[in-house]
């Protein structure tokens, strides 16, 4: 309770001098803004900064960013605001006025580009290809971009020589310009405006420093060493706290060993009474009508809020319309807010996907097998000079892929750790391999189809549910749903409603509330009068859903019972006998559920879906087949197979964290005991439990003896693949149950375990791991409100590849998606994929990688369903033309690469010209072979549609030959590059030249 404090506070302190009201954490700091706001006070509230002393900073990042910028302002207003800042924030010497200059850039102002690019790198800007994050900046031939953290998004100036011709903002998702032209701009800095002797400086200081840090620079230990640069923000402030010191505290001052003494936090807290008292409004026309003779205030976004509430008599009522959320009662004073509190926004995906093929990668050809992709290579064939990449095979033979034919290779990728065999130029066998995995496909395929086929013919069972009874329901889940999930359960009762029989996947990462959805399919069906059957891989994820079940259905007089091995002889007797005479409502399980006897069943639910094989998937749609299907996986689904799929089997997906989801900090540290046992200490001392991962089943005895020794009554589980399955459940639900404080496990607990009192997950040698791997194993921590956080430890960082180093820095930045994230979600989306198919495949998967394994089931589905296309054809363009993606217009070979992969991907001409756009609005005019390229993707399309199979000129004439070996030729102006583009082109368009 802090909103009546404060509301209290301007209510009856007439001096209202408060400059810094300090609070517990962000959600106080924006409730009490809250009250500032509706006193019309000008206000700044600072982030909640929960750094240690002498954390690496970049897990930070974007707090440090906010709490920047905030200064900035607080520095540039002459009238001062009030400060709202949670303690933590403050525990902290900050940065002063001196270290937050700016640059203006404008319209036609020239620019010294060697001065600027060394300005920035001075002011903390870090140098990339492409501007992702805060803080980045790029420069391209006569285009800088960058993203200054004070603005709203990220810039982009176009330069002729050294004058500004053009200012635009630009969206990350897409890398596009927006239309608007901006006059000016100010250029802060990403962290400090330091001169080159003040950088040098800090910087040597930071070099010398012992703090355990991967990477010693400002943007990681900076504000550790600003000395005279740096002030305690409290020191001349009227300064008062919301609460006593030691109830905001909690364990700060443990934690965070402060720079600032508990001295300066001696501070006057703000009174408190029962006059003034905060409510929870459910019915507000209750409310207006016992609290008539009140002065009576209403808060709402704007007027339709108003209405939508049904308050239509106004009178006697002020109208406040605004953002923000109040409710308020004293004596003689109504205040009620009717806006609801702003939800969590969608997880933000980058549509344009970088697949970051680098020298040493395995690929796979669609024709050729696996080989390693060595080198892009520009070539000079039949007089015009094309860029060709270079894939290596055993002993040393190459073939040059055409770059316009990118589509036929695909990154290898297949489980953790398996590394593929080279295939063999020449001999045929990859052709024969690729026989027998189709073979086989077509065999899975068949079952899928035939199954789905059939459960369209069955008369399905009818469940429908009134919407108030569903809405009621709801409420009583303790928490506002997301869209998504609202959306969801609307598609599965619609289905389940038609009369048609329902297989729908439900997709959506942990913790995004697949279970809420899994319950409310199942109250529809018990209003119906159906039973449900809950399918779940292991004991443990069953007793989990048989808890969460019985705490929601209990008050609806809804039987719920758990069937596994751990349920005794006498008990499952008696559930089976109640399922079969329909005195059970709902029944979770492992496989024991796979053959039972109900009375009257309606939905079958399969949660971690992807755990299930294919067989095993068919066998429950066999077993079940005239019932509702509602399968979820917290898997990515595959885009390569969600088009082959829709056509059978219906997706809904989960895509919004629930809004009091707290991201994991993610440090990466070097071994040093006493980090280990504070690690350990902090999180006991929070009430939680902590997973260790230590990847070697032999040594790890030797770590358990180890983590003894350091802490004697540390209570340890062990946990790997040799201990057995019954005796790995056994011990998981006795650490679920508290019994321990710390599992030590291989990474079996990657996948499918989701306990929320284990808040920190610490992986030894983490730089033997892939980014997927340890991306996975930070999951496993932070699934509720608490914040989770993960240590990637390593042996010694002066050790590290300089790939391991990059890949652990992406983590550890925790960015919105850079080109490391994006990664990490491709490998897992692949992965989800080739879990579809069952560990069966596991050795068809090795020899030819997911990514083709994939696309060889979707062809084997379609073909199948009648919805196959004839068979791909593919079209050999030999023009005497120079035609590539200049390094002069895209410097970067990774970034030419995606653009190259993206173009081979276009089904359409209009495609090709919106990426065409897209590179020259980012990498500035083209030149004429990268333009020229552009012609010959659209040629090679075109060529495609009138089914040619190859287009080849000698001098002036141009010779089209057909699937069916007609010939046509035609005659250009000239010889020059674009004539024979123009004519070719020409003759594509409209096929009605005379041939000649």
């Amino acid at each position: 309770m802090s909103q009546n404090t404060l509301f209290q506070y301007y209510k009856t302190d007439k001096k209202q001098d408060l400059e810094l009201l300090i609070c517990q954490d962000s959600k106080e700091a924006h409730e009490l803004e809250n009250v500032a706001k509706f006193f019309k006070q000008d206000v700044l509230v600072f982030p909640d900064f929960r750094a240690a002393f002498g954390d690496d900073l970049r897990v930070y990042k974007e707090e440090l960013h906010q709490l920047f910028s905030c200064l900035r302002r607080y520095y540039a207003l002459k009238k001062k605001p009030l400060i709202i800042s949670p303690l933590k924030t403050l525990l902290f010497y900050l940065p002063n006025e001196s270290l937050f200059d700016s640059v203006s850039l404008e319209f036609g102002a020239k620019i010294e580009l060697k001065k600027f690019q060394k300005k920035m790198l001075f002011w903390g800007y870090n140098f990339v290809d492409m501007v992702q994050v805060e803080g980045e900046i790029s420069f391209r031939g006569d285009i800088i971009d960058i993203y200054p953290p004070s603005s709203k998004m990220p810039l982009r100036i176009s330069l002729f020589d050294d004058e500004i011709e053009q200012i635009k903002y630009f969206e990350l998702e897409s890398q596009r310009t927006q239309k608007d032209e901006i006059e000016s701009i100010e250029i802060t800095p990403a962290f400090y405006s330091l001169s080159e002797e003040k950088f040098d400086s800090l910087n040597e200081k930071i070099k010398q420093s012992e703090f355990n840090s991967l990477v010693k620079d400002i943007a990681s230990l900076g504000l550790w060493y600003l000395g005279d640069s740096a002030i305690n923000f409290l020191e001349g402030k009227n300064a008062k706290l919301v609460r006593n010191l030691d109830a905001l505290l909690t364990d700060a001052y443990v934690l965070n060993k402060p720079m600032l003494s508990r001295e300066s936090f001696d501070l006057e807290i703000l009174p408190t009474s029962d006059d003034f008292k905060e409510l929870v409004v459910t019915d507000v026309h209750s409310l207006l009508r016992v609290h008539k003779d009140k002065k009576t205030t209403i808060i709402a976004s704007n007027e339709a809020v108003v209405k939508q509430a049904g308050l239509f008599d106004l009178n006697k009522i002020e109208i406040v319309y605004a953002p923000y959320i109040l409710n308020i009662l004293s004596k003689d004073e109504l205040v009620i807010s009717l806006n609801k509190p702003q939800r969590a926004k969608r997880r933000r995906k980058s549509s344009i996907l970088l697949d970051d093929l680098k020298t040493g990668d395995y690929v796979v050809h669609e024709d050729y097998g696996v080989g390693i992709f060595e080198t892009i290579e520009q070539t000079e064939i039949l007089g015009g000079v094309k860029d060709f990449i270079v894939i290596k095979y055993v002993g040393d033979d190459k073939i040059l892929l055409p770059v316009e034919n990118l589509d036929a290779i695909d990154r290898y990728i297949a489980s953790s750790g398996s590394i593929p065999v080279l295939d063999r130029l020449g001999k045929g066998s990859f052709g024969k391999l690729k026989e027998s995995v189709k073979k086989r496909l077509m065999e899975i395929a068949g079952q899928i189809v035939n199954t789905a086929a059939a459960r369209e013919l069955i008369q399905a069972p009818k469940i429908s549910i009134d919407t108030n009874e569903l809405k009621e329901f709801q409420k009583l889940s303790g928490f506002e749903y997301t869209d998504d999930q609202i959306q969801s359960i609307n598609e599965i009762i619609a289905q389940m409603s038609s009369g048609h029989i329902m297989d729908r996947l439900l997709s959506g990462d942990v913790g995004f509330g697949k279970t809420e959805v899994a319950m409310n399919t199942i109250f529809a069906a018990y209003k119906s009068g159906f039973q449900s059957a809950f399918i779940v891989p292991t004991t443990l994820l069953s007793a989990q859903h048989y808890r969460s079940l019985h705490e929601r259905f209990d008050a609806f007089g809804i039987k719920c019972s758990k069937l596994d091995r751990f349920v005794s002889a006498k008990d499952k007797k008696n559930i089976i006998k109640a399922l079969a005479s329909g005195d059970l409502d709902v029944v979770v399980g492992t496989h024991t559920l796979f053959d039972l006897d109900f009375k009257n069943l309606g939905v079958v639910i399969i949660d971690e879906e992807h755990k299930f094989g294919v067989k095993q998937k068919e066998k429950i749609k066999e077993l079940y087949h005239n019932v509702h299907l509602l399968s979820m996986s917290a898997t990515p689904i595959p885009r390569s197979l969600n088009q082959a799929l829709s056509s059978i089997k219906t997706m809904s997906q989960l895509l919004t964290p629930p809004s009091e989801r707290e991201p994991v900090r993610t440090f990466v540290k070097e071994y040093e005991e006493k980090f280990i046992k504070e690690i350990i200490l902090r999180e006991i001392r929070r009430g939680g439990q902590i997973f260790y991962v230590h990847n070697s089943i032999d040594h790890m005895p030797i770590k358990f003896g180890e983590l003894k020794a350091l802490l004697p009554e540390l209570r340890v589980v062990m946990l790997h693949s040799k201990i057995s399955a019954t005796e790995t459940e056994k011990e998981l639900l006795k650490f679920e149950a508290g019994e321990y404080d710390l599992m030590l496990a291989t990474s079996i607990i990657e996948s499918g375990i989701h306990m929320p009192r284990v808040n920190t997950i610490i992986v030894d040698g983490a730089d033997r791991f892939g980014m997927a791997d340890l991306h996975q194993l930070r999951g496993r921590v932070g699934r509720g409100k608490i914040e989770g956080f993960a240590y990637f430890i390593v042996e010694n960082r002066e050790n590290l590849t300089d790939d391991a180093k990059k890949r652990l820095l992406a983590l550890e930045s925790n960015s919105f998606l850079g080109s490391g994230s994006i990664l990490a979600y491709h490998d897992l989306e692949i992965r989800g994929g080739g879990n579809l198919v069952g560990d069966a495949q596991s050795g068809h998967i090795k020899n030819i990688g997911y990514s083709l394994y994939l696309r060889m089931l979707e062809d084997a589905i379609k073909l199948l369903s009648n919805q196959a296309q004839s068979q791909k054809i593919k079209v050999d363009i030999k023009l005497t033309i120079s035609a590539y993606i200049s390094d002069e217009v895209v410097k970067e070979d990774r970034l030419r690469l995606d653009i190259y992969r993206r173009l081979s991907a276009c089904e359409q001409s209009v495609e090709i010209y919106e990426i065409q756009e897209e590179v020259i609005d980012r990498f500035g005019e083209i030149d004429t072979p990268t333009k020229q390229f552009f012609e010959l993707m659209v040629i090679k399309l075109l060529s495609l549609e009138k089914k040619i199979k190859s287009v080849t000129n000698y001098g002036q004439n141009i010779t089209f030959t057909y699937m069916d070996e007609k010939k046509k030729s035609i005659k250009s102006d000239s010889k020059d590059d674009d004539d024979i583009i123009r004519a070719t082109l020409l003759y594509l368009r409209n096929n009605t030249l005379k041939a000649v």
